[in-house]
């Protein structure tokens, strides 16, 4: 018997871009149209020269254009040993705690302790558990970005339509967000806007730090009393910009850090209020409002506050 092996290897692929894909970077493309394939062989891949964007070599940072024709050398995507593992409580967010979907935009209410993304150190992250939890999904992509230990709203665009006109609204004021913080001590004020700007920094160890400086970047927020307790505060705060770790910053710089925050917070606070049940960062995305990208009409989504740190402040005293 003859085998025909051209039946059983992997053959040389040819993809035309279309307008769900239109300006996407060529190695985003490749993550999610390669599904399982290491991102560290297909930068390889890229830089061999076995992706080849209209005949030529590209940059994995190159953005994709209609029309454009993508040569996919062939690769066994079932070789790789890099599927992406789902951890228990992240498959049932992602498959239960769905605030809103349509046929362009999804927006979950992300658990605290998952990155959005993977990265250095991070094998996946909330958008490659949802790839993989959605295999005939043609296109799914972050909208923005939350901490890994912030919980709350978060958007995934369906379509490259949808993700370019949410992007365009989140450069400028078309999103107004809210969070709900718990603060540590009894923050006196009402409400105060904070407009201190913020520098990046790298510390000692590696790890990424942000600091207030005249010589940072424009940040503004506004933070609201919602109630006082013995030795804390709840609050609500708005960011006017979208500076990294901008509400952890400028509430340490009122004085109140976010309780259990092991990067700008109180050590001997954090000690305290973890021996009585805070185990994670108190900062919760609550609510997000826009335009709708398709139809313009304005939308509000809203995250619950998870159950946990509900019950933690039932347990406090109020003032």
């Amino acid at each position: 018997m003859n085998i025909d092996n051209n039946e059983t290897k992997p053959q040389v692929k040819w993809v035309e871009i279309d307008e769900n894909n239109e300006g996407q970077r060529l190695d985003n493309f490749l993550i999610t149209y390669l599904k399982g394939v290491p991102k560290s062989r297909i930068y390889r891949l890229v830089r061999k020269g076995e992706v080849r964007v209209n005949k030529g070599r590209k940059n994995i940072k190159y953005r994709l254009v209609i029309g454009d024709v993508i040569r996919v050398a062939p690769i066994r995507v079932s070789e790789t040993d890099d599927n992406v593992f789902i951890k228990s409580a992240l498959k049932n967010s992602l498959e239960n705690d769905i605030i809103f979907e349509d046929d362009v935009l999804i927006a979950l209410n992300k658990p605290s302790g998952f990155a959005v993304h993977g990265g250095t150190g991070i094998d996946s992250g909330v958008i490659e558990a949802l790839r993989t939890l959605r295999p005939d999904a043609r296109f799914l992509e972050l909208v923005h970005r939350l901490d890994k230990e912030t919980s709350g709203c978060l958007l995934v665009a369906k379509k490259r339509s949808a993700l370019r006109a949410l992007h365009e609204l989140f450069r400028g004021d078309g999103v107004d967000k809210t969070y709900l913080a718990l603060l540590a001590g009894c923050w006196q004020r009402k409400k105060q806007w904070v407009d201190a700007p913020l520098l990046k920094n790298v510390a000692k160890g590696g790890e990424r730090m942000v600091m207030v400086s005249k010589a940072g970047k424009q940040a503004e927020t506004f933070f609201r009393r919602i109630q006082k307790f013995e030795n804390a505060t709840l609050v609500e705060a708005s960011p006017k910009t979208g500076r990294t770790h901008q509400i952890r910053v400028h509430a340490a710089y009122l004085g109140h850090p976010i309780i259990a925050d092991d990067r700008y917070g109180d050590v001997k606070v954090n000690h305290e209020f973890k021996k009585r049940g805070y185990k994670r960062l108190f900062l919760h995305a609550k609510q997000l409002s826009f335009a709708h990208p398709v139809t313009g009409e304005k939308m509000t989504v809203h995250a619950p506050l998870p159950s946990a740190l509900t019950e933690l402040l039932n347990n406090e005293k109020p003032l």
